[in-house]
């Protein structure tokens, strides 16, 4: 069952890039920017990562904190943000658990191979904790303009 957006997220708690455990109550009270993305160092996102980064002082100005969430272990996480100077948290997703509960946990066929993983998606999730946006099947290129738009329009 997944999380519909009107619906109030259920708190989770994954380890950080930072070494801390993270809950999404740790938050209350600015909007949260969740991003699911398949893999460190991979070139979608890579960029999806960078343009984060990019835009990353706008969303703290509508009051909007962003992070982004795969099934990699700290250490990837960690190399990735050193690398791409990634001023926001990365989630270890380790078990999917997150990713089953919302919906992004999926079967997907790359270059003819067949296994599970991460379907690219961002969930706005307001002050309150309630799910009030989704993208999925997100394509990178103009996605985070949109997002941080959807933000200044709604909930700024």
């Amino acid at each position: 069952m997944t999380i519909a957006v009107g619906e109030k997220v259920p708190d989770f708690e994954l380890l950080a890039s930072n070494g801390d455990k993270v809950k999404l109550s740790d938050f209350h009270g600015k909007h949260v920017v969740l991003y699911f993305y398949p893999k460190d160092m991979t070139p979608g996102c890579t960029t999806e990562a960078c343009d984060f980064r990019d835009y990353h002082q706008d969303f703290a100005d509508v009051n909007a904190v962003i992070l982004g969430v795969s099934a990699d272990p700290l250490e990837k996480h960690q190399k990735f943000i050193e690398k791409h100077g990634l001023p926001f948290l990365l989630l270890a997703d380790e078990d999917h658990k997150l990713s089953e509960q919302f919906g992004v946990w999926k079967e997907k066929n790359v270059f003819g191979k067949v296994g599970f993983g991460i379907e690219r998606s961002t969930f706005i999730i307001d002050k309150d904790g309630v799910l009030v946006k989704e993208w999925r099947k997100v394509k990178v290129q103009g996605h985070v303009e949109e997002a941080l738009q959807f933000i200044k329009d709604n909930l700024a």
